[in-house]
């Protein structure tokens, strides 16, 4: 249609909350390199302090860090009023992990060190629903 003006919608924001800085720089290269923005936090209420509640976001949240259990991040943000879709990234990928981060109602889980083109694609999948949205 001639005339027409198509907004492009604005970019998926993925917080990354890791202890290791030099997994959350990689992480945040990736993010970046394909066009979302990446803000890297130490705890789920600078989250819930950063995100703008009508933003297309999500979490990727390493499951064992020294001061946080990575599997209470969807607990601990939705007592901030933040309800944001949460995939977890470990090292100790085991059965009972997996099952852990499915009960806490994980949008993805992944095994360090992660598939670049799986995690973008969990991210994408995250924001399709749109109850995974930030919710004011």
């Amino acid at each position: 249609m001639r005339g027409a003006v198509t907004t492009k919608p604005d970019p998926v924001t993925v917080f990354i909350l890791d202890d290791d800085e030099s997994v959350c720089t990689a992480l945040a290269r990736l993010v970046r390199s394909a066009g979302m923005v990446a803000v890297c936090v130490a705890t789920p209420e600078e989250i819930a302090q950063t995100v703008n509640p009508r933003s297309r976001a999500c979490v990727i949240a390493d499951i064992r860090m020294p001061d946080l259990d990575g599997l209470s991040v969807p607990h601990l943000l939705r007592q901030q009023g933040c309800d944001l879709p949460v995939i977890f990234v470990t090292a100790q990928d085991t059965a009972q992990t997996r099952s852990a981060a499915k009960r806490a109602g994980a949008a993805g889980f992944f095994r360090k060190p992660v598939d670049d083109s799986a995690l973008l694609d969990a991210i994408e999948w995250s924001q399709r629903d749109e109850s995974n949205h930030a919710q004011p």
